[in-house]
Formats: structure tokens, C-alpha cells, sequence
């Protein structure tokens, strides 16, 4: 454990800037482009002796990756691309769908780059202008809420910063979320996944999607010409997107795929 913590301490200084890179896309299909935030979600570890990136990325093919859930986006039509550096008006112009899931604390780098004032604003703008943004948090603990909260409460989304649906074993019970009929982000009503939630407060212009008990656990607003999701959770990464470790009955990819399509009408619906 000592030695992984060091070379995340030097992975991590060598990382921690504000780089220029330009974005980089992972597939091109001429559909509507689905950029994955890389740079505040700059997570990296040792694989075959190199410095690996990690971790809810369109690369990892691991549990921890989200190359599962890249392959429903390009199947459903859209082009995959990820944002190395800092949000802004120019290097999202082209993306019609911007996702940021799991902002580092400085456990997972110590070097972390927090949501600015420069971000918020450059995102405001973004979605007021048509744009779909993803907002993915976690439980306490395992994700960074104080900076990333100056731009969900922009939209009327806060995360608590708790754990709800706790999962402690492998029984699966305490994780099942039932989307009641009529949800328009999920029209078959599927029964979820999500383990170790922050539950989310809402005012207005947010409404709350799915909820347990008293829990908000999905939430969206309309902002502008654009939208915004957020789930306190990043629910689809490959661990559980296509159900193979749960038992029969949970949907997880089935909620995925209802989940793309709902962002992708959203696009129409902007007209970017």
C-alpha cells in the first residue's frame, strides 16, 4: 500500500497542472460527441512498470472503467471523446454531451484540479446555449463535493455528501433502486444498481427523477436551452453496467442503454 501511495504522490505531481492539451477523441462516427472529463476525474496508477490512467475512463476496460458504457454510446450513434484540460466554450463547441464524474480528492491525487469559478461559468454559459451536462458524484468520502457544488447548485443540485443505498456484503439488496412507471428517462420501469450514493437536495430549476424513500437519487434540470443530469453515483461503470455480478432481475444496462437514448433526445431537442 506504501509503495502504491508513493508513486500516486509522484503520478500525481507530475499531473496536477493546468494542462493545454487539446481534447482528444476516442472514436469518430460523425454522430453527436459525448465528452468524458479527464481533468478533474486525473486518476492514475502503475501498470507493466508505466503510469496508467484510471478509473471511470472510455479506456479502462477493468471494473473501474467505463469502456462498456463507451461502447453503448458509439451503438447508439455518438462519437467518444475525452477533455484532458480545464472546461471552456472553445474545446467544448463541438460536444454535445460533457460528463464529469467523480472530481478527485486528494487521496486519489494529490494534486487535484477543483471546479473554478472560471469553470462554472464556462459551463453556464454552455448548457444555456444547448448543452447536455452529466454531473456523476459518489459517496463521502470517495469524491471531492466542495468545489464541485459551486456548479450543481448553478442548477438548482446539491450533493450531500452521505452514503445512501450502503451496501456492505455481497448481497445485492440494499443497492436495488425501482424506477416507477412513467419515468421519462427510463420508460421500462427497470430495477437498478447503485451502491454507496450521496442522496441529492434540489430547489428549483431541478426536479428530482428517481427517488427512494426520502432519498433523491436522480435528478434533472432544464437550464436555458440546454439540460443537466445528476446522480449521486457512477452507477454504469463496468462493475455492474452489464449485470454480470448481480442477480437476475437487475437491469443496469437496460437502464444504460434508456439512459443514452434519453441524452441523445436531448441534443435533438437543443438543437446542437
Amino acid at each position: 500500500m506504501k509503495t502504491f501511495l508513493i508513486g500516486m504522490l509522484l503520478i500525481g505531481a507530475a499531473i496536477g497542472v493546468r494542462a493545454q492539451s487539446p481534447a482528444k477523441v476516442q472514436t469518430s462516427k460523425g454522430g453527436p460527441v459525448v465528452t468524458l472529463d479527464y481533468y478533474f476525474n486525473n486518476e492514475w496508477h502503475r501498470e507493466n512498470g508505466d503510469s496508467v490512467r484510471f478509473h471511470y475512463t472510455w479506456e479502462d476496460k477493468a471494473n473501474s472503467g467505463f469502456s462498456k458504457l463507451g461502447d453503448l454510446f458509439t451503438a447508439a450513434g455518438f462519437t467518444l471523446q475525452s477533455l484532458t484540460v480545464a472546461p471552456t466554450l472553445d474545446n467544448l463547441k463541438l460536444s454535445s454531451v460533457y460528463i464529469i464524474v467523480d472530481p478527485d480528492t486528494e487521496l486519489e491525487n494529490p494534486h487535484p484540479n477543483y471546479v473554478a469559478p472560471q469553470d462554472v461559468t464556462a459551463l453556464k454559459t454552455w448548457v444555456a446555449a444547448g448543452g447536455v451536462l452529466v454531473l456523476m458524484g459518489n459517496d463521502k468520502g470517495n469524491a471531492e463535493f466542495l468545489h464541485f457544488n459551486t456548479l450543481a447548485t448553478v442548477f438548482g443540485i446539491r450533493f450531500n455528501e452521505d452514503c445512501v443505498l450502503h451496501v456492505t456484503t455481497d448481497d445485492h439488496t440494499p443497492g436495488k433502486l425501482q424506477v416507477g412507471p412513467g419515468n421519462p428517462v427510463f420508460p421500462s420501469a427497470p430495477l437498478l444498481y447503485l451502491k454507496d450514493v450521496s442522496s441529492l437536495g434540489l430547489q428549483a430549476p431541478a426536479t428530482p427523477l428517481v427517488v427512494k424513500g426520502t432519498d433523491v437519487i436522480m435528478a434533472t434540470a432544464r437550464y436555458g436551452k440546454g439540460m443537466v443530469f445528476a446522480v449521486g453515483d457512477p452507477w454504469i461503470y463496468n462493475e455492474y453496467i452489464d449485470d454480470h455480478k448481480l442477480e437476475a432481475g437487475f437491469q443496469n444496462n437496460q437502464g444504460a442503454s434508456e439512459w443514452i437514448q434519453w441524452l441523445k433526445a436531448q441534443v435533438r431537442q437543443s438543437d446542437r
